[in-house]
């Protein structure tokens, strides 16, 4: 079983970060968009769909699925594992603010520029690299 639910883990842990990934690119884009054009509106609704149906229920089964597996192969006391929790913590905390920028867009309230959306897009990338390290080197 443990293999099964390592499995779903890791399908939804692709899932939220090719979310994670896409739609601060889509805010790079929106920025360009004017205001109530066609072209926004259609981002509105990608933007909403990507995180309602995709990237919401991802990080749910991340999270269900993780602390499973923690649990069941009797990890919850192993210090790279408190690692890896506190940078998908980090994660999480970016997840919801694509998601407060996400309603900034909805309702026409953007100030923040490509550039500040193009930097966020670093951000997953570089949790995501600390993250793999420590679920396969397990340095401590």
């Amino acid at each position: 079983m443990v293999l099964w639910i390592k499995a779903v883990h890791v399908v939804a842990v692709i899932s939220w970060m090719a979310g994670l990934l896409y739609l601060p690119r889509l805010y790079v884009y929106h920025c360009a968009a004017e205001k109530g054009s066609k072209q926004s509106e259609t981002f509105k609704v990608m933007e909403q769909r990507l995180l309602t149906f995709i990237m919401n229920p991802a990080v749910v089964v991340v999270w269900a699925t993780g602390g499973w597996l923690a649990w069941a192969q009797g990890m919850v006391n192993d210090r790279w594992l408190w690692a890896k929790f506190g940078l998908v913590l980090l994660l999480t905390g970016y997840h919801h603010a694509l998601g407060v920028w996400r309603k900034d867009f909805a309702e026409d309230w953007n100030t923040r520029s490509p550039r500040f959306y193009r930097l966020m897009n670093e951000v997953p990338t570089l949790l995501m690299i600390g993250i793999v390290v420590l679920v396969i080197v397990k340095p401590f």
